[in-house]
């Protein structure tokens, strides 16, 4: 059995967006609903926390000290020492029932990001990429909840998640940005949970925490399953690996849809959590803008 640790007890009602700040040595997280950014720092065990003018889907961290994150209104800077969100682009502003979602950074300082239905239904999410200048929408075929993007060490395969069809696909990435042919990657049962964000480590291994599951699962780039950490939260929506030696993985959970008998079985749910991992991380490029 794997050893996990709980960090932070914040009950967050959708907790997500972790994403580990190789630079200052901290971890940023974010928690939809009630539109807040996390930064928790493993040296003193603080989380300090900002309040977001949108539902914030997640923080990366840029240059200059500074945050691009992704509002429900479209990208922002953010800057943690003022706390201000500077409009930077908007994204589908002819579909104001869209929210963003979850993201990554390729190695060029580009991001790619995923919108949803935040009413969980229409068919509207679509994969992004932010060049630092403007927005595009990929060629990747339109889903209720999109998760991940995640991303081969080698920067060739683009991992995408469709929560609601319990698949992670896994799509050719090409050097200009674009994307090309996607073919099933894992599919997941419905009665072990729904796959939500996924994580690439620097062996090309792709973490995916599940919504419902209680767990996070491992897969090798092969698809098959390479292991199984089980959490005590049901909803776990993101894995972030980080720390000094990049093997340290940080969970985030949500305490959203669950009744008071579920969280009276879990009452740290919507918290922080960390275990130790075997195979390290990628480390985070910074956010490239303009």
């Amino acid at each position: 059995m794997t050893e996990v640790r709980t960090l932070w007890r914040g009950a967050a009602t959708l907790g997500e967006g972790p994403a580990w700040d190789p630079l200052l040595g901290v971890l940023w997280f974010v928690d939809i609903k009630q539109q807040r950014v996390h930064r928790y720092d493993p040296t003193s065990g603080e989380v300090t926390s900002w309040a977001a003018p949108a539902q914030v889907g997640w923080v990366l961290p840029s240059v200059g000290g500074t945050l691009v994150a992704g509002l429900q209104t479209g990208l922002a800077r953010f800057d943690p020492e003022t706390g201000e969100f500077t409009p930077l682009a908007e994204v589908e502003p002819d579909l104001p029932g869209n929210r963003l979602n979850d993201a990554t950074v390729a190695a060029d300082g580009s991001v790619y990001f995923g919108s949803m239905d935040d009413g969980e239904s229409a068919i509207t999410g679509r994969v992004h990429r932010w060049d630092g200048q403007r927005v595009t929408t990929t060629d990747i075929a339109p889903v209720a909840i999109t998760n991940g993007p995640g991303i081969s060490p080698d920067g060739a395969t683009l991992y995408h998640v469709d929560t609601l069809g319990g698949v992670i696909h896994a799509v050719e990435l090409h050097g200009d940005g674009s994307v090309g042919a996607a073919r099933t990657f894992v599919t997941i049962d419905p009665a072990d949970g729904h796959p939500d964000g996924v994580t690439v480590d620097s062996a090309g291994n792709v973490w995916v925490g599940l919504w419902g599951g209680w767990c996070a699962r491992c897969y090798a780039p092969d698809g098959s399953l390479v292991q199984e950490v089980k959490l005590p939260a049901a909803n776990v929506t993101k894995i972030a690996l980080g720390g000094a030696d990049l093997k340290t993985a940080f969970a985030t959970t949500a305490r959203k849809g669950l009744d008071e008998a579920a969280l009276a079985d879990q009452p740290d749910a919507g918290g922080l959590f960390a275990f130790d991992v075997a195979v390290p991380g990628q480390p985070l490029p910074p956010v490239r803008i303009g």
